[in-house]
Parts: structure tokens; sequence; C-alpha cells
């Protein structure tokens, strides 16, 4: 299916790897010029090299900390200076570390929000400006299935995620007079560098293995098993695409009935 955005500019933060770069892979194959992000160099440098080659489109890479404002709205300009507009923004960011309420101070509380909603404030702020002469738009907020369903031991992206689902739902209401559609996609349990991550901390606290902690994960899906990094592209470049134009405001779970909620 040609879903309409060859040569779309889309900029993909924190994109060197995980979900963002399956993000940023999936626009890439239908011909979508990329920016993409991310504070590791190394890594930046080899995803932005990959994806030129594998799919022959242009990717501008910047080494961007979205946690500063003005990072991040340099970034938007250096996107806007090399390819003159901004037709799609995929928010996306790495998540807060994992406890209980005890085990947060007020400290890690700002730095949760700092991370995951203050980063998207920052990139719609400057975003927006650049699509609405434009009458055209797709922004993609980046989250988590614990928006639907809260996740035990991950109060702070419990919490502050869902504060960014209810700042996608306004904006989808302020931006759709302008032809910008504003859509939120919540990722269950990928296998992910994040998610080996907080399966070798349950491991530890537990004194079982990494692997059993995710095959419990596996277990609380219908399709038992734990996605695939590449299943999360698709669903993104659809809803940046213009076969999506009446879907706005959504908040979609790709979490393999993870969550059991009815909305």
């Amino acid at each position: 299916m040609d879903l309409g955005i060859k040569d779309r500019v889309a900029l993909v933060t924190a994109s060197s790897k995980g979900l963002g770069r399956e993000a940023a892979r999936a626009l890439a194959a239908e011909g979508v010029k990329l920016s993409i992000c991310a504070r590791g160099k190394d890594a930046l440098a080899k995803t932005a090299a990959s994806l030129a080659e594998e799919f022959g489109v242009e990717v501008l890479s910047t080494t961007c900390d979205l946690t500063d404002e003005g990072q991040a709205r340099e970034l938007v300009q250096r996107t806007a200076d090399r390819f003159e507009k901004i037709d799609i923004l995929v928010a996306n960011c790495g998540g807060p570390p994992p406890g209980a309420f005890v085990d947060h101070d007020a400290d890690r509380w700002r730095s949760a929000v700092d991370l995951n909603l203050m980063s998207a404030v920052y990139l719609a702020q400057a975003t927006i400006p650049l699509m609405i002469p434009k009458r055209w738009g797709r922004i993609v907020f980046s989250t988590s299935i614990s928006v639907k369903q809260p996740i035990d031991g991950l109060i702070l992206s419990n919490s502050v995620r869902a504060a960014v689902v209810g700042m996608a739902k306004t904006l989808a209401c302020e931006l759709g007079p302008h032809g910008i559609l504003v859509n939120s996609v919540c990722p269950g349990y990928f296998l992910t560098d994040r998610v080996l991550e907080l399966a070798e901390k349950n491991a530890q606290k537990s004194g079982g293995r990494p692997q059993d902690q995710i095959d419990r994960w596996a277990g609380q899906s219908v399709l038992e098993r734990v996605a695939r990094p590449e299943e999360f592209g698709p669903l993104v470049a659809f809803l940046c695409s213009q076969k999506a134009g009446y879907i706005t405001g959504t908040s979609i779970a790709i979490d393999g009935g993870f969550s059991r909620g009815l909305m």
C-alpha cells in the first residue's frame, strides 16, 4: 500500500535504536526524508548511515538532549533549515527509571517530567508553527500501554506518560481545523534494550533470571509472546500517512492484548 507520504519530512526523536529507530525505518521505507536524533553519537551515526543506504532517503542526524529546551528547539530549527519544512513529528523518548512510589524523591519526579512530558512539549511548541501554514501535519506521541493499564513498579511512567496523552488529545482538538492530526501510540512489551533492562532489574530483586521475567510478560499477552521491535514502525507510519486522514485524538494500543480495558 502506498501511504502517500513520499518526500514528506519527518522528525523522529530518540531514534538511534529501539522503537524510535523502527518508526524511522518504517517512514524511510515510504520515501520520507528523515531527521533523527539521540544522545549517543556513535549509535546515531550508525543508524543514519544504515537508513540512508537501505532506503535511499536523505537523513539528517543530530546529537541532542531533549530535556534541554534550547537543544530541542535547535533540533527543530536545524531540521527546518535543512529540509525547508517539517510535515511529521514522531515524539519518542526513553522511559524513566522503575520503582515504587517510595523509591523516588522529588528530583526523580522532576527528571521524569522533563524526560517524557516537557520534551514532548518543547518539540510540539517548536514544530506546530511550521505545520499550521501548510495546513497539513502529523504528530505522533510514543507513550506506553501504561497509560491504559498502569504497570506495577513503573509509577513514574504510569503518571507522566498519561500527561502526554492528555496533551495529545487536547492538541488534536486545537489543531484539527488546521489539518494537523495528533495521535498517541501505546506500546506494550517489545524486546528492546529498555525492556531487557527492566527484566534484569526485576530479576535482581526476585533472585530469578531475566528470561523468567520476559516469559511472565509474554504470558500476559493474549498472543503469549513479547513483541518484536519491527512490529512497531508500521503503525506509526500509517498514522503519519495520507491514508489516516480521519484519525486524530486517538491512543492506540500495540500490546498483543495486554491491556484488558474496553477503551
